[in-house]
């Protein structure tokens, strides 16, 4: 057992400390010998403190001192003094003030760490510090994004406790049924042959909970999703899942803004007006190209089909002829972009499937000049620069091909735009509501009718009358918070009249028998009084990343997987013994 036991953490000493006798334990984080006199800085997780080693303190103690290396473990004991003017440093939050040794204990040795383990960012790749992530963890930056999502959880639990909402689990080992991903699958040793599924989330739970009178619940809570992977995504996450009863879609706006304005005001000190802007499905999708659009910049997409038909240009005529669209951006000053810079633009677009990038650049009085100029007369493209708004020095761009590749396009075009002209700054926040969401979605590969959002969405209770004859124009009772381009969350009012729900399970392909397979307790429980109710579920990950400023939700999660959903630092997922295997009824295929 250690014979010193710590009094203070290495970052909560100040000046009226001093003279004190204290103990310190943690890191060495750095170790210099000046003249005889070795220093070091001993680092944990508050902070870190100077220690000075004298000759006088002792032979051995000193020349124990010297053996210290980075990442060895030790306990220090020794008086608080301040530092001579010249030696203060400005950086630290302790740089006034150090620790005259007069015992030392070493904790433990560390071998030579693969990375410096620094206040300063850590130069590595990300492969090496996933695999030892144990030793990633101590650096202060990764210290910093946990201890924020810490305080994130408690102003949350706070905050939902003041006004009636209980913490209630849901169960992990659970029913598969279709949520849009593939489950995770958990085979059962005591009923062979059979599996539990990991939930990708708790939606029917929750809905339960409604109908067993539990107005308002919240957990924060895991859930699982075996999709591909990319930096907003891990197989594992974090949501904070709501749902409450009796209520409308202004309740659940009403809180989720207030919720996220003292989050933003506690932990970053950024007024967060609130309400949210409100923004229809229909015009996200027409003026951004996306449902999750980011506000804090224009670079607005504008239709041009109508004009488009009227010019010789094939790309443009065919496009409209194969019932496509031609759409839009006017880059503001951007007609100074060389060709290389086009070229760069259109190459970045390859993977939402743009065959090209057609553009005009705006000279003095308005005039477009590109090699598909002579394709227009020039009052087709005078029609064009009034719809575009366009003034000399103007970048035109263009994409002609089926509705979602231009769309799609557009969308990663303004993004791309906004990164280079530097439109964004990651400490301006625009919220927004995305609502007016269709119910449904026409799947033309399955020639069916998909959820837009999931089965158990409450259509407008004004589309009723035409749910059966023009499902495509049901508009659902949905909505998804959406931050500088980051879908924070979604949820929406449920169906709780289990009629409702026959009709929408009708509608979506769902025969009686599939409905009892799949969601036959829910289906149970609507049955028995169920209230109004609905709900919300925001990513965890996602917003402590997007506060921190940081791009992979990786850097605010413990232990993270890869992009191959594989974790470095454990080796998962792994073979698992014949032994294992056979206890559960199963033989894995090589």
């Amino acid at each position: 057992m250690p014979k010193l036991k710590r009094t203070h953490t290495c970052g909560e000493l100040t000046v009226e400390d001093v003279k004190k006798t204290v103990v310190m334990t943690g890191w060495v984080n750095s170790s210099r010998d000046h003249g005889g006199v070795t220093f070091i800085d001993l680092r944990d997780r508050y902070g870190i403190t100077q220690i000075v080693f004298n000759p006088e303190a002792g032979e051995e103690l000193h020349r124990n001192a010297r053996i210290l290396r980075p990442e060895f473990v030790i306990a220090v004991k020794g008086v608080v003094s301040l530092r001579s003017d010249e030696t203060i440093n400005p950086n630290m939050e302790t740089g006034k003030l150090e620790i005259i040794a007069d015992e030392l204990e070493l904790l433990n040795r560390s071998e030579t760490p693969p990375f410096e383990i620094s206040e300063s960012e850590t130069i590595t790749s990300l492969e090496i510090r996933l695999k030892h992530r144990y030793l990633d963890l101590r650096r202060f930056q990764m210290q910093r994004n946990l201890i924020f999502r810490h305080k994130s959880y408690q102003i949350i639990r706070k905050f939902l406790d003041n006004i009636n909402f209980l913490e209630i689990e849901t169960p992990f080992l659970t029913k598969s049924t279709p949520e849009g991903a593939r489950d995770y699958l958990v085979p059962s040793r005591v009923n062979q042959s059979k599996c539990y599924a990991l939930p990708q989330s708790p939606q029917l739970f929750k809905q339960l909970l409604m109908v067993s009178g539990y107005d308002r619940y919240f957990q924060i809570v895991r859930c699982f999703r075996d999709e591909d992977l990319r930096s907003q995504r891990q197989p594992e996450f974090t949501q904070l899942d709501l749902e409450l009863s009796f209520i409308d879609e202004e309740d659940i706006y009403e809180i989720i803004e207030s919720l996220m304005a003292k989050l933003f005001s506690e932990l970053l000190e950024i007024d967060i007006p609130t309400p949210f802007p409100r923004l229809s499905y229909k015009d996200a999708m027409d003026s951004y190209g996306c449902d999750k659009p980011d506000l804090r910049f224009g670079l607005k997409i504008k239709n041009l089909t109508d004009l488009a038909g009227k010019s010789d240009f094939k790309v443009f005529t065919g496009a409209v002829e194969s019932g496509g669209k031609v759409k839009g951006i006017n880059a503001k000053g951007c007609s100074k972009f060389s060709r290389k810079d086009i070229d760069d633009l259109t190459a970045s677009l390859a993977d939402c499937g743009a065959k090209g990038l057609a553009w005009f650049k705006v000279e003095d009085g308005r005039v477009l000049t590109s090699s598909i100029a002579k394709f227009f007369s020039k009052e087709l493209q005078d029609e064009i620069a009034d719809r575009l708004e366009a003034e000399p020095g103007d970048l035109l761009l263009f994409v002609a091909d089926k509705d979602k590749v231009v769309d799609s396009s557009l969308a990663q075009l303004r993004l791309n735009l906004a990164k280079i002209l530097n439109l964004t700054k990651k400490d301006d926040f625009q919220f927004t509501w995305i609502v007016e969401f269709p119910l449904f979605e026409f799947n033309s590969d399955m020639d069916r009718f998909d959820s837009l959002h999931h089965p158990f969405t409450s259509p407008r209770s004004e589309d009723l009358s035409i749910l059966d004859e023009k499902p495509l124009e049901v508009k659902a009772r949905a909505y998804d918070l959406v931050v500088n381009g980051v879908e924070l969350g979604g949820g929406s009012i449920r169906i709780h009249d289990p009629e409702i729900q026959k009709k929408a399970f009708k509608l979506l392909n769902i025969d009686d028998e599939s409905a009892r397979s799949k969601f036959g307790f829910l289906l149970d429980g609507l049955k028995y009084g169920a209230p109004p109710h609905g709900g919300i579920a925001l990513g965890l990950d996602r917003m402590v990343a997007l506060m921190l400023g940081l791009d992979d939700i990786r850097e605010v999660i413990p232990f993270p997987k890869t992009q191959k959903a594989t974790c470095l630092m454990t080796g998962a997922p792994s073979a698992v013994d014949q032994v294992q295997l056979k206890e559960l009824g199963l033989k894995i295929d090589d």
